[in-house]
């Protein structure tokens, strides 16, 4: 239906798209960056935020504040939206719009579980989780003692049932176990959106579908790089791919085999769009990836505001309201800390 969007599209997503086009005024710009890299301290941060769609959210905060408190109060304004947006969405858009949550999911479970192994008090660690990513069960996950537990006790009433399938043991919950359910959760979930928005068609796929690769593209490189040195085989680094993306399937079977970051560099530049976000790098250097990989999705992102009649300009805001509180949460920690020469060091512009 590729091309005929804009005739029926408003009938149930006309409103929602004004809303969400809206909201992406209130993003962080440039200045606003540079003028919070000036601050001195947490409060004059805060008198910043105060002139921006931040402001109400921090305005009956008391003094000493901490970098804790700002991020939270930011991540809770995304959440309103979202729940706005969610309120007012038909479907499929609100099937969609929960799509989105479900990666926040996987990191809860995952916190709670790895948590619980270290003998860390649940109550604490149930503050630390991402409010998006909540459901009623949470806070029994720390009775689970292997992956079948983890399953039938707690998770088979919740959205992330279907990803489980594929990393059911019984084997016992330890850290290394922990991070492979954490990927085969990651790759299920992922190719379940991807098959998701190929079937919504039109502008969506189009659009989604270059997103959710270079995500699952990122995955694949960063369990490359993390799983270098470890006990992890070389098949079992290959079924933590996700079965698309531009590197599908020939430069996952390279990726496979890499012994170390200058042999992932060597197959990542073999693909046009990923040999800038290299070109960036030295040899041998893997600590400015992150911020490179951040700094290509965000162009992504703001491209999908570039068309109509579509879905992914929800996916892109939420995306790039992440990326802002990312921004504001190293840049209170570099002025909390007192080093403010690194400010600059992981601040990804928006606009």
């Amino acid at each position: 239906m590729y091309g005929f969007e804009a005739l029926t599209f408003n009938i149930h997503g006309g409103y929602l798209e004004a809303i969400v086009r809206g909201y992406r005024s209130g993003l962080l710009t440039a200045a606003d960056y540079n003028n919070l890299c000036q601050c001195e301290t947490l409060d004059d941060i805060k008198m910043h935020l105060t002139a921006t769609e931040y402001g109400p959210y921090l305005q009956n905060e008391p003094s000493p504040l901490h970098t804790t408190t700002i991020v939270e109060k930011c991540t809770l304004k995304l959440v309103d939206e979202y729940k706005h947006m969610l309120c007012q969405a038909t479907e499929p858009l609100s099937t969609f719009l929960e799509y989105i949550t479900y990666g926040h999911m996987i990191d809860n479970v995952v916190l709670i579980v790895t948590g619980t192994l270290h003998e860390r008090d649940v109550q604490e660690l149930l503050e630390k989780c991402h409010p998006l990513g909540m459901f009623d069960s949470i806070a029994t996950l720390a009775v689970a003692q292997n992956m079948r537990e983890l399953y039938r006790l707690v998770l088979v009433d919740t959205p992330l049932a279907p990803y489980f399938s594929e990393c059911i043991t019984s084997e016992d919950l330890d850290d290394m176990n922990i991070e492979i359910m954490r990927n085969t959760l990651y790759k299920a979930y992922l190719e379940d959106f991807y098959q998701f928005c190929q079937k919504l068609g039109g502008a969506t796929a189009e659009i989604m579908s270059d997103l959710l690769a270079f995500e699952a593209d990122r995955r694949a490189v960063n369990i490359t790089i993390n799983s270098i040195g470890t006990e992890l085989t070389r098949d079992d680094r290959k079924k933590l791919y996700s079965n698309f993306g531009l590197l599908y399937p020939y430069g996952h079977e390279e990726l496979a085999v890499c012994e170390d970051i200058d042999q992932v560099r060597g197959v990542m530049e073999k693909y046009p769009p990923y040999q800038p976000i290299f070109a960036k790098l030295s040899y041998g250097e893997s600590q400015m990836l992150d911020k490179a990989f951040y700094e290509e999705e965000v162009k992504r992102l703001c491209l999908a505001f570039e068309q109509q009649f579509h879905y992914a300009v929800f996916f892109a805001y939420m995306r790039l309201k992440e990326q802002d509180i990312r921004n504001m949460m190293w840049i209170s920690e570099c002025v909390a800390q007192n080093q403010k020469s690194r400010v600059h060091d992981s601040v990804v512009f928006i606009f």
